[in-house]
């Protein structure tokens, strides 16, 4: 297939094109890339509007705001209300919003400002952007000195938690703002798996990829175009994110299994259980994203991705870093 016709042949410019090929984003014919690619872009962009639920709003069909405390409200129970569902997301945006901070901490990509922030969000007065609804620890303490019977002083200093990563000024969107809502809205509709601790690790490659495209026809779309192969993915790695399916087929204890007899058969001398299980369940999970440099953890996934029987190859290189 002539897919050098469609991206620059520059270091990394076939790997966003090839990525979402072999994560199945992209299908086989070439002649149906561009139906493809506007019915799931129009997807995504229906998601942001659906999904990121802004309590007291008014109607978009009306010109005056509405009262709509009169029908919902913060103490409303009802399952329905917009505010019981709001509280709910941030509960699970609380933990998003803490580990797409602290991505990739060696590099400043992530911290960067993309040049194609979603529109829909960063104009609409910072309501939407969803770091906002997020409040972060603010420490209060205060220093009481004497001298002697003079007066005392009381000098009250507020400290911020550490934030590794910035938000941008309006207008402008970070590169971790933008994984921040694609692991939200994933969350919305993946609710029997929600978002699970590590899923930051497996999206950020991805992205990485797709918004360095050397084509900008391919770089403007990035954030619609690493949520769907990250969907996709996922679908392939879920059973080790879901703890009750540790024991299925595919599930992570399968693969230290296998993991395991591939290390015997290699050097039976070797201790196992200390090196395994200190660090092979995380090896397995996020496909070896902690273990190595964002660059070569992307060269391994080309490798990964490219595997017709997943994961096998990743048990390959997991043994060789044991031995």
């Amino acid at each position: 297939m002539p897919i050098r016709d469609s991206v620059p042949d520059e270091p990394g410019g076939l790997r966003p094109l090839c990525w979402k090929l072999l994560l199945s984003y992209l299908p086989p014919k070439r002649s149906s890339w561009l139906e493809t690619l506007k019915r799931k872009r129009e997807l995504y962009n229906t998601f942001i509007e659906d999904l990121i639920v802004m309590p007291g709003e008014s109607n978009a069909d009306d010109k005056e705001r509405v009262d709509v405390t009169l029908h919902d409200h913060p103490l409303n129970l009802n399952p329905d209300s917009k505010w019981q569902m709001y509280f709910k997301d941030n509960e699970v945006l609380l933990q998003i919003d803490k580990d797409v901070r602290r991505l990739c901490p060696d590099i400043s990509f992530f911290q960067q400002g993309t040049d194609y922030p979603c529109q829909k969000i960063v104009s609409a007065n910072g309501q939407q952007r969803l770091h906002n609804r997020v409040q972060h620890t603010v420490l209060k303490s205060a220093n009481v000195e004497r001298k002697g019977l003079g007066v005392t002083k009381i000098a009250v200093s507020v400290r911020k938690a550490a934030e590794d990563y910035a938000p941008l000024a309006e207008g402008g969107e970070a590169h971790w703002e933008v994984l921040e809502r694609i692991l939200f809205l994933y969350a919305k509709l993946n609710p029997g798996q929600g978002y699970v601790q590590g899923m930051n690790e497996i999206v950020g490659p991805i992205y990485h990829a797709f918004a360095c495209d050397p084509d900008q026809t391919w770089r403007k779309y990035a954030e619609a175009d690493t949520f769907f192969c990250f969907t996709n993915l996922m679908g392939e790695i879920r059973d080790f994110f879901i703890k009750t399916l540790d024991e299925a087929e595919f599930g992570i204890n399968s693969m230290m299994s296998k993991l395991t007899n591939q290390v015997r058969a290699n050097d039976p001398d070797v201790c196992l259980i200390v090196i395994i299980f200190l660090f092979g369940t995380r090896w397995l999970t996020l496909l070896l994203s902690q273990e190595f440099p964002l660059p070569d953890v992307m060269r391994i996934w080309d490798s990964l991705f490219a595997d017709e029987n997943r994961f096998s190859f990743l048990i390959h290189i997991c043994c060789a870093m044991i031995l």
